[in-house]
């Protein structure tokens, strides 16, 4: 027996002297003694957090069985100590061996429910971080161990433990940073993971909606009136008379909201619904995750803490420990059963592992894990469920005892997955911000070389929910066990829980609504759900939306209302106050106003919310629009009041695809079919490739080649220059390809890269005759198209990426003189340097020239992207010193980035050759220039407003003729100085010719500072072009303009990055993009196409806006005539307040009689469409609003009180003041003069107007004999109520249709000059 070490004194445990199993309390210096002084090691430290002497002599053996039997025996009075057996260090012989990895390094603890189940691997091994320190007893064992404390220790434990308790049932703070345990349930509650467009809650819509409907003045009226009916002493004929209108508008009102809303409900469920793909971690042969945190409880409180198990699952844990005891060696990990489930978005939850491959749209905010290689994914995948119980975790192919076969399975596929993928994978971003260019993302090396079964032992930490799309910082941490991971509490510094942890940035997040471009399978773990993503905080709330033409109404309806109640008063006043009959004055003005609250016709809402519909049922009816969709049936007339239109770029008016349509050699010029003649170029170069077998091309064997080639000088130097550029384009960016399969199932070629602009390039290389084979991070192979020989090899030497600021990227490689395998020494091949980039900065890096700025800038005319290219060659000797500089650079602590560059500068970038320049065309969507040039004729000024980069804004903006040519841009960018600010606010002034041009620092400014100084001289430039704009200042410029220039804005875009813009918005139009429907769904209107937006506005537009202007004044005249018809009687009654139509009379006349043919104007049409296209000027005349308007209104009020006067004095002058006869003759001609009104408004006649005039005029006649209560019959029959009605209908038509037609001669509409009448 070996020496015992000498402990310090043993202090008595804090348990009760009479405890029958005292024995089995162990005190804290039993398991952490102090140690003597000595030699510290560094990760060496005790429980207690002392340092421990690794030379003092061992102590007697403590043996794990011991501990777990004891913590059996005592059953369920007190089973604490079945987690016990783990030593705190490498002091004890016999646990060593079972407590040690594989590599030798100690373990320092282990829990037996880590992994969640006490049938989980008992000792399982972690991979130690040997920087981290021991943390104290109190801090991490209390988390693994049921322990009895020293009282000194315990207090600080239970208050410990009662914050974790807490933690678990609190709610998600937004405003704090998240803990987010991987493949595991989260503690705290986070928002679900749900899209939602919708305005209203089942909650809210009754509330919200009421409200809307009576902050409407005449809503309100309405409402006063109705309510006065309860009054008996206000109450005129039936109480139903003035209800039943009001809640017939309400219910028409409230049940198209309801409509609406359901309908983006519906859209949304679409969206919540898509399937995905979940990875899901269980125990091996258990589909139960982990086992619930325990409670853990002070010594004072109890006496050790309690946790039942099944006696079953400990007796097994017993049995394993005995196997490896007795010999058996360590036992095999069991890693956990990985699974596959589908999940819907909307049940995505933080913390799931989603499985995402090419054209899956990320539903949240995650974080990426893994990238595999498909061959990968599948392999792993396949074996996971056959063979889980042979899947090692991550470390444990190091272990010593480990199963050999499974140890090579794991090293294999590790080396495959850094080989094939390297945990790369592009994402694109235009749904997000507008970018065109693909972003590469990456996994965290941490993650990436982690088996996925073991994925649950990682912990992201991420700060609190931000808008900043371009911004992350995060923490990814390797932990010993599951139940680690889901531990809320971060560890502090002083911890060590053998922790490994990484950075996690920008570079390693795919934001929602991202769309994967990568054909790998990409693993990522949900941080950001619902309402909490990046795309949702930068939108803005849903809003219900009102039309202007609402507003003017509303205002008309006011000076009505004020007409009523003046003539209320005159009415009274006339007869005296004092001399009032029967009933007080006060109480006669309020019988008045009921009884003239025709005046404020109720039946308008009803008209224009009917006539509304009718206007969404042609807009999705139109085949010249298919796939149109009305979302917000509210405010099509708003459609032909459009002042300003606020357009995205990307898949708005661009398709998002690059083409090549021009090369420059310097003296020749190339284009559309001329490309054949590159075609054979290139061939002839790659001839010396296809006559040795071995050989391979190099730019002096092309040019030596060439000599032979050719019948003249000239052309022999034509095409040297061409072969020079193509494989210069051919080796000079950073584009990767990759086979796909396509409909067909054929496997096809494609290409990667993080700009469109890069693969247009090689695909047009690959079309002239030069093919990227293949590419990795050393090496490049290039094929011949037509034979598919390689003729091309290089090693990459060295990358100079392209960067916002640098505006280039350059290549160095080195060429491969024949095919052979390893890598040539630097002396065997040629060297060359290639760099394309901006002709602004390129300029001054190539030789002198005399053809470069002319030659840009025709193609910049054209709208078209330039990329100038040129070459250098290097001597192995000045790459060489170029790469030591280079190196000596990279590795400065300040100013590192600059002195890279200018290491470039000095050995690279002078006396470049220049090779020839390259044009880029960014495809237009369909008929984009005819479009915008219609909106401009039809006096729409169009900004566009884009998350892209400055020159692609500007060559779009060219080359869709938004920006005409020769037009000045006054570019502003990198705007950072107020006084700068001032400035060219002052310049834009003085040139209201021009565009402007500005990115969205500059605009930020402009925004926070100079806001309304700004609009104000925008609005006056014809075009704005914003680049680099965030989703959040789309929606800024959207109400500043709005705000000060009170005019309809009309937003368009197809993105996510969109929807803040279109909400802000008075009239929000989504295209349905190729990725996504978001912005679709959050529009009021959604297009397929761009093209669309101009029938919508010019054709359905106008005729939405001018049908509702007449509609609107027809009936207020209708209502207005018959409140004059009351006035008069009343007057001839000594000022009574008496109804002259009660009951039915009163309800007929608003309904049945004339309802039909006044609705029927919503067909009416002053031009076809053709003429509305091409006289895009007659939009223009509506922007005045001169359809309905103050002049207009006052007209029809003018003609109203004509017509009554003299409908109803001649009836009562015709035949008696008051009796049936008269109301006979008066209600007849009302209801005639309405329909022959109806008649003289309308331009163009349609079969439905003339079957609503008609069968209207049948239906009253077929109606006379029922009313025989109101009229006399038998007068009916006589000769003198027909001429009677005839005279008095001759004398109300015959001077109102004479004035219009003189009107019409003397100043003639402009839909009749277009039309020559």
């Amino acid at each position: 027996m070996p020496p015992s070490t000498s402990y310090p004194p043993a202090k008595p445990p804090d348990s009760p002297a009479d405890d029958s199993d005292s024995d089995l309390e162990i005190d804290l210096e039993e398991l952490d003694p102090q140690p003597d002084l000595g030699t510290e090691q560094p990760g060496r430290r005790g429980l207690s957090g002392q340092a421990r002497d690794t030379t003092h002599q061992r102590a007697p053996r403590i043996a794990l069985r011991t501990l777990r039997m004891g913590g059996l025996r005592r059953g369920a009075k007190r089973n604490g100590y079945g987690e016990l057996g783990q030593s705190h260090g490498g002091d004890y012989e016999d646990t060593e061996p079972m407590l040690r990895d594989g590599d030798g390094e100690d373990r320092r603890y282990s829990d037996a429910s880590a992994a969640g189940g006490d049938d989980a691997p008992l000792l399982t091994g972690h991979v130690r971080n040997p920087n981290r320190r021991r943390g104290s007893l109190a801090s991490e064992s209390l988390r693994r161990v049921a322990l009895r404390l020293p009282s000194f220790i315990s207090g600080a434990a239970a208050d410990r433990g009662n914050q974790g308790e807490e933690v678990l049932k609190e709610e998600d703070d937004p405003s704090s940073s998240r803990l987010v345990a991987v493949g595991s349930s989260q503690s705290t509650r986070f928002p679900p993971n749900i899209v939602s467009n919708a305005k209203y809650t089942a909650w809210s819509f009754l509330p919200v909606t009421l409200y809307n409907e009576f902050s409407f003045f005449f809503n309100m009226y309405f409402l006063l009136v109705a309510l006065s009916q309860a009054i008996p002493a206000l109450r005129i004929g039936y109480l139903s008379t003035y209800i039943a209108p009001l809640a017939f508008v309400l219910v028409i009102t409230l049940g198209k909201e309801a409509y609406d809303d359901i309908e983006r409900r519906r859209r949304d469920n679409e969206a919540n619904s898509e399937e995905y793909t979940v990875l899901q971690f269980d125990e091996p042969g258990k589909s139960g995750g982990a086992r619930s945190t325990r409670k853990i409880m002070s010594a004072q409180t109890r006496k050790g803490s309690k946790r039942y198990v099944p006696e079953g699952d400990r007796l097994s844990d017993i049995q394993e420990e005995e196997e490896q005891i007795e010999g058996s060696g360590p036992r095999k990990s069991r890693a956990w059963a990985v699974s596959e489930v589908s999940k819907k978005a909307r049940d995505l939850k933080v913390g799931d592992v989603l499985k995402l491959s090419k054209g899956h749209r990320v539903p949240s905010d995650v974080v990426i894990l893994k990238c595999l290689s498909n061959e990968l994914a599948a392999q792993k995948y396949d074996a996971d469920t056959p063979r889980q119980e042979e899947l090692l975790l991550d470390h444990a192919a190091d272990a010593g005892g480990g199963s050999s076969s499974t140890k090579s399975l794991t090293e294999d596929d590790r080396e495959a997955t850094e080989g094939d993928c390297n945990g790369e994978t592009f994402i694109r971003t235009d749904q997000l911000d507008g970018e065109t260019d693909w972003k590469l993302r990456l996994a965290s090396p941490l993650s990436q070389n982690l088996a996925t079964e073991e994925l649950v032992r990682l912990r992201v930490t991420g700060g609190k929910p931000d808008k900043k799309v371009n911004e992350f910082v995060g923490t990814l941490e390797l932990l010993p066990s599951r139940q680690d991971a889901m531990n809320t509490t971060a560890l502090s510094q002083d911890e060590d829980s053998s922790v490994t942890a990484a950075p996690l940035s920008i570079d390693n997040t795919a934001w929602a609504n991202t769309v994967i471009a990568s054909h790998a399978t990409t693993l990522a773990v949900i941080v950001y759900t619902g309402p909490q993503t990046r795309s949702a905080l930068s939108t803005s709330p849903s809003r219900s939306k009102t039309g202007l033409l609402e507003y003017e109404i509303n205002s008309l309806t006011k000076i009505l209302c004020f007409l009523t109640l003046a003539l209320s008063i005159i009415l009274v006043a006339l007869e005296g106050f004092n001399n009032t009959k029967g009933s007080i004055w006060y109480v006669k003005i309020m019988r008045f106003l009921v009884l003239f609250s025709t005046i404020v016709p109720i039946s308008l809402r009803v008209n224009l919310d009917m006539g509304k519909s009718v206007y969404s049922w042609f807009i999705q009816r139109d085949p010249g629009m298919p796939g149109a969709v009305v979302r917000t049936s509210t405010i099509p007339e708003d459609l032909g009041r459009i002042e300003y239109l606020l357009s995205d770029k990307t898949g708005t008016l661009t398709q998002n695809e690059m083409e090549m349509k021009k090369i420059h050699v310097g003296t020749v010029s190339y284009a559309n079919d001329a490309m054949d003649e590159v075609s054979a170029y290139v061939r002839q170069g790659l001839h010396l490739a296809s006559s040795d077998s071995q050989a391979l091309v190099s730019p002096s064997t092309s040019l030596s080649s060439a000599a032979n080639v050719g019948a003249t000088r000239t052309r022999r130097e034509i095409g040297s220059r061409v072969r020079d550029v193509v494989l210069a384009l051919a080796l000079c960016h950073n584009v990767t390809p990759t086979t796909e399969e396509d409909d067909d199932g054929r496997m096809v070629n494609s290409y990667q890269a993080s700009s469109p602009d890069e693969i247009a390039i090689v695909r047009w290389t690959e079309s002239v005759g030069l093919r990227l084979a293949s590419r990795d991070r050393k090496n490049m192979v290039l094929e011949a198209t037509g034979t598919g020989r390689t003729v091309v090899k290089v090693r990459i030497l060295d990358i100079f990426p392209f960067t916002s600021e640098g505006k280039r990227m350059g290549i160095i490689v080195q060429f491969y003189e024949k095919r052979q395998p390893g890598v040539p020494s630097l002396g065997s091949g040629e060297i060359w340097f290639y760099q394309k980039g901006a002709d602004t900065v390129m300029g001054s890096i190539v030789a002198a020239n005399d053809w470069l700025d002319e030659e840009t800038a025709n193609m910049a005319r054209e709208g078209l992207r330039t990329l100038v290219v040129g070459r250098k060659r290097l001597s192995a000797a000045e790459y060489q010193e170029f790469s030591a500089k280079h190196q000596e650079a990279s590795l400065a602590i300040s100013g590192r980035e600059a002195g890279m560059q200018a290491v470039v500068s000095r050995y690279l970038e002078h006396d470049v050759e220049l090779l020839g320049v390259t044009g880029v065309e960014d495809k237009l969507q369909k008929d984009v220039k005819p479009s915008l040039e219609l909106l401009r004729n039809a006096g729409i000024k169009i900004w566009m407003l884009t998350g892209d980069k400055v020159e692609t804004a500007r060559c779009v903006a060219i080359s869709s003729k938004l920006v005409a040519r020769g037009q000045y841009i006054h570019t502003v960018a990198k705007l950072r100085r107020k006084d700068a600010a001032q400035e060219h606010l002052d310049l834009l002034r003085s040139k209201t010719d021009s565009c402007l041009l500005i990115d969205g620092e500059s605009l930020g400014m402009y925004l926070t500072h100079y806001g309304t100084e700004f609009v104000s001289a925008a609005v006056l430039l014809p075009t704005v072009v914003a680049c680099r704009c965030s989703p959040t200042q789309k929606a800024e410029v959207a109400k500043l303009i709005k705000e000060y220039t009170k005019k309809r804005v009309c937003c368009i875009g197809d993105g996510g990055n969109d929807v803040s813009m279109i909400q802000a918005a008075d009239v929000g139009v989504g295209i349905v993009g190729k990725e996504g429907r978001q912005a679709s769904l959050a529009a009021d209107f959604s297009i397929e196409q761009f093209h669309h937006l101009t029938k919508l506005l010019v054709w359905h537009g106008r005729n939405s806006y001018k049908r509702s202007a007449k509609l609107a004044q027809f009936v207020i005249h209708r209502g207005l005539i018959i409140a004059v018809c009351q006035t008069m009687y009343s007057i001839a009654l000594n000022f009574e307040p008496e109804g002259l139509y009660k009951d039915w009379l009163m309800v007929g006349y608003a309904t049945v009689y004339t309802a039909m043919p006044v609705l029927s104007l919503v067909l009416d049409k002053d031009v076809d469409e053709n003429l509305a296209n091409l006289y895009p000027e007659l939009y223009k005349e509506l922007t005045s609003g001169r359809s309905l308007s103050y002049r207009t209104f006052f007209v029809w009020v003018l003609v109203s009180v004509y017509q009554g006067c003299l409908i109803q004095g001649l009836s009562q002058l015709l035949t008696e003041v008051d009796g049936p006869r008269m109301v006979a003759v008066s209600y007849t001609v009302l209801v005639l003069n309405e329909l022959l009104m109806v008649a003289i408004e309308i331009t163009t006649w349609h079969w439905v107007m003339v079957v609503s005039i008609v069968g209207t005029f049948l239906l009253f006649v077929g109606s006379v004999p029922f009313l025989g209560g109101y009229f006399d019959l038998a007068f009916l029959l006589t000769l003198g109520f027909y001429w009677r009605v005839a005279a008095i209908m001759a004398m109300s038509l015959i001077p109102t249709y004479a004035a219009k037609v003189i009107q019409r001669t003397m100043k003639p509409p402009s839909y009749r000059k277009v039309q020559a009448i």
